[in-house]
């Protein structure tokens, strides 16, 4: 075994036993630190629990979730396990619908974010020879920093171009060479749509070779549409702020499911309902318990994200467990007339279309006392409307889209470009109905 190709073979070469037995360790460390936390003190006090009737992994169970809704009613600072002047770094959301949840950082957070960072950056082959180029957004979103200290950390020169301005992006990529680039994948087909009106060829005019995405919920053949637009691979992450940041889960060179540092993290899959577990390669949502994290540990904590752990081992070589692409979010589900629908399953279907641009709204309204649902899709800049086709295949999207998800929406396909477009993640829905 060619052991140059992890970064931290000891960690990520661990088997099943070691890692169980390195979660037990610090699963008890943390719950201990986290006594230091006026919230979790007093959560156990609630449940009657004390740090000695954790004895084992199984006995997670028996402590409570933390929830979003936990950190904005503890907001700022109340659930910190270390005084405020150990603390170096605070991220946060934007806090649009009330208190922002806000997550703290010792200068040891930090060192170990960056560290799984790098080691995430690594495994899809990226080495300090690389250029990386981070097109997230700095400042309060994690995005920007949390990538950034990882590329650092792995020894590349990084261009910190942030979100935006997408000429600069193009000019940054030609004039310094970029071989990596980090972007949301909305943002990596607005890239790609850019380059054809300058007359850039990806392949022949930039050294691109390694993409790295993530943030929103994209499908496979969104991935393999980017794949072949830009002559690059393009690898599937996860993070969130409230577990650091990226480098939470990363897929490896294998493209198979996302490993989830399980040295850093213990993950739950759970029925969002009942809040039981689920069986084992079912989908339901991800519940996470950082063990390895200073100023703010959290336990068991509802990150709403919906996804499953594959089954069987990875060729890689790591045994930690892998998770699928994230199917959407518990709390972003699209009830309509009693049917659950997830964005992901319409743009599953539209991708499968070539006819079709990636740029997609999905609007949700109330006419006549009834709801319906309109689907509009950009139209791809190779589309000609010969022969009507334009009637043949808004039938044929209907009838797939229907098969899908079991209602009948209605389907507008607009002309390239005709979408409203964001800076940050893509905006797929809007919802209109009328609440009685």
């Amino acid at each position: 075994m060619d052991r140059s190709q992890y970064l931290h073979p000891d960690k990520e070469l661990m088997s099943r036993q070691e890692i169980e037995e390195l979660q037990l360790k610090r699963l008890q460390e943390t719950v201990r630190h986290c006594m230091n936390s006026p919230f979790y003190k007093k959560r156990f006090e609630e449940e009657g629990l004390t740090p000695d009737d954790i004895k084992s992994l199984d006995d997670l169970k028996k402590i409570p979730f933390t929830t979003k809704q936990d950190l904005r009613d503890t907001y700022p600072f109340g659930i910190a396990s270390v005084p405020l002047e150990k603390c170096v770094r605070l991220h946060s959301s934007s806090g649009t619908t009330g208190n922002p949840t806000v997550i703290l950082h010792t200068q040891r957070d930090l060192d170990e974010w960056a560290n799984a960072v790098a080691r995430c950056l690594h495994m899809v082959g990226l080495r300090p020879t690389d250029v990386f180029q981070n097109s997230s957004g700095y400042g309060m979103f994690t995005g920007g920093l949390g990538f950034q200290y990882g590329a650092e950390r792995l020894g590349m020169l990084t261009v910190p171009a942030a979100a935006g301005n997408t000429l600069r992006q193009l000019k940054f990529i030609k004039d310094f060479g970029t071989t990596a680039l980090h972007a949301i994948p909305s943002y990596a087909s607005r890239l790609y749509e850019v380059m054809v009106e300058q007359g850039i060829d990806p392949r022949r005019d930039t050294k691109l070779k390694t993409l790295v995405i993530g943030a929103e919920p994209h499908s496979e053949e969104q991935r393999k549409r980017i794949e072949d637009m830009l002559g690059v691979k393009a690898y599937n992450s996860f993070g969130m702020s409230e577990m650091c940041g990226p480098g939470v889960a990363f897929e490896c060179k294998e493209q198979n499911g996302l490993h989830i540092w399980e040295d850093y993290y213990i993950v739950e899959i759970v029925d969002p309902n009942t809040l039981e577990p689920v069986p084992e390669g079912e989908v339901g949502e991800l519940v996470l318990t950082t063990i390895n994290r200073e100023a703010m540990p959290l336990l068991r904590y509802r990150t709403r994200d919906l996804t499953r752990i594959l089954p069987g081992e990875c060729p890689c070589g790591r045994h930690h467990k892998r998770l699928d692409r994230m199917q959407g979010r518990s709390d972003d589900m699209i009830i309509l007339k009693g049917v659950n629908i997830f964005p992901i399953q319409i743009e599953k279907i539209l991708l499968q279309f070539k006819e079709l641009s990636t740029d997609y709204l999905i609007t949700l309204e109330t006419l006549d006392n009834n709801d319906g649902m309109t689907v509009e899709v950009e139209l791809s800049n190779l589309f000609t409307d010969d022969y009507g086709r334009l009637e043949k295949l808004t039938k044929e999207i209907t009838r797939q889209l229907k098969d899908e998800i079991l209602v009948t929406p209605k389907v507008k396909l607009v002309a390239n470009g005709a979408l409203p477009k964001s800076e940050g993640k893509a905006v797929r829905v809007k919802d209109l109905r009328k609440t009685y």
